[in-house]
């Protein structure tokens, strides 16, 4: 269990993501998740600490059947307004997850590590619950902007304190560490402070810019491997009758039998 976001930070989080000045921003972050995690209609996707949902809006539209958590009551409720019946929402902590194991094709973990205090169990419960794909979104310590949070955060109170800022590096040693030699891939998007004009929005979303580790959102993606475990049984068949073991044929039972 991590900090949970009250009345006030839930207001102020819907507030920012939904600002004109930050659209830009969540479409470049949307975009990466998309074409990481490249999820197909009908499949199934757990949004692991959703908020508000503005990740799953844009799977709803593609037709995917999401279930979001989050243990905020306040951001579910706005996360209720915003996916309307077509979203399930549960109460819950991203370190136990209600569900049976590869209940999702998918799950998203998108600014929950920041908040938790056991980052390494949640990424076991997410790849639990999944099976194909997990993505995860994170704070990168290493971009500009991150600093830049950071340093305000001394000075003045903001939800920025209560968060832990991760590079891809850290995150990609947890991958493994956790759970196992998987395949990961990621990526970067706002590698500027602020960007504004056609040059700009092209230089963001090259993929070549996007391979740059120090955007302020990294994205990346963990392609499961099925664990399987073998428990060697018992041979319960007796043979009628014992074979030689050098040459396997049925031993001679008297001489006249032999060939002349």
């Amino acid at each position: 269990m991590g900090y949970v976001f009250d009345f006030k930070d839930s207001l102020a989080y819907e507030k920012w993501v939904t600002s004109q000045n930050n659209s830009f921003a969540i479409d470049l972050e949307t975009c990466i998740m998309l074409d990481l995690l490249k999820p197909s209609k009908g499949e199934t996707l757990l949004d692991i600490g959703c908020g508000t949902g503005t990740a799953f809006r844009p799977l709803i539209e593609k037709g995917i059947q999401v279930t979001g958590i989050d243990p905020s009551p306040y951001m579910l409720d706005i996360a209720g307004k915003n996916g309307g019946n077509k979203v399930d929402l549960y109460r819950g902590f991203a370190e136990d997850l209600p569900f049976e194991d590869n209940s999702f094709n998918h799950a998203l973990i998108i600014t929950t590590l920041e908040f938790s205090d056991n980052p390494v169990m949640v990424l076991e419960e997410a790849s639990r619950v999944a099976k194909d794909r997990i993505f995860i979104g994170v704070l990168n310590r290493y971009a500009i902007k991150g600093v830049q949070r950071r340093v305000k955060g001394i000075f003045s109170k903001t939800i920025f304190n209560r968060a832990k800022f991760f590079s891809i590096w850290e995150i990609k040693q947890m991958i493994w560490e956790t759970l196992g030699d998987v395949p990961v891939s990621w990526r970067t998007v706002c590698q500027f402070p602020a960007s504004s004009g056609k040059i700009f929005n092209k230089i963001e979303r090259s993929r070549i810019v996007q391979r740059f580790p120090f955007g302020t959102f990294a994205g990346i993606v963990v392609t499961l491997v099925p664990k399987m475990r073998t428990k060697p049984l018992a041979l319960k068949y007796r043979p009628k009758f014992k074979t030689s073991i050098a040459t396997g044929y049925e031993p001679v039972k008297n001489s006249e039998n032999m060939p002349k």
